[in-house]
């Protein structure tokens, strides 16, 4: 798929500088966009999901998994129907993470400024990402 059929099945835009017939690379593993990184849930021994978990289908219009507040830009979870579903029931010692979702076909990770990622089929952890903050003093979330 590329970018372009990726906007136009989900509604969503991107910024004019981004190629819209690159095609968006599937990952069947750890990847970053912008502030976010997304986990194989199978990799992380410390993360929990609750004992009673909800989980929600990802709608057409997809979910915004970071919302655009605050001059921030959205990261927008997508999917094609009764393909993916998604939960924030998740318990991190860390405090980062934003939601776990379980996908049987390929997902779609879009954000205005870095275009769209694919994500295989599997089960993930959606986490802020960190970094060393100024003099290396502490951790700061990194800002997208």
């Amino acid at each position: 798929m590329n970018l372009t059929d990726l906007l136009d099945r989900t509604g969503l835009s991107v910024l004019d500088h981004l190629e819209r017939q690159t095609a968006v690379p599937v990952v069947d593993g750890l990847q970053a966009q912008g502030d976010l990184i997304v986990i194989p849930f199978d990799l992380l021994g410390t993360v929990t999901m609750f004992g009673h978990v909800y989980w929600r289908q990802v709608p057409p219009e997809g979910v915004e998994l970071v919302r655009g507040v605050a001059g921030n830009n959205p990261h927008t979870l997508v999917a094609d129907p009764d393909t993916c579903r998604w939960t924030t029931d998740v318990g991190d010692p860390l405090r980062l993470a934003i939601a776990v979702f379980t996908n049987t076909a390929p997902a779609y990770l879009v954000h205005p400024e870095h275009g769209g990622s694919g994500v295989a089929p599997g089960t993930w952890l959606v986490r802020r990402q960190q970094e060393r903050g100024a003099g290396g003093m502490g951790k700061v979330l990194v800002a997208d």
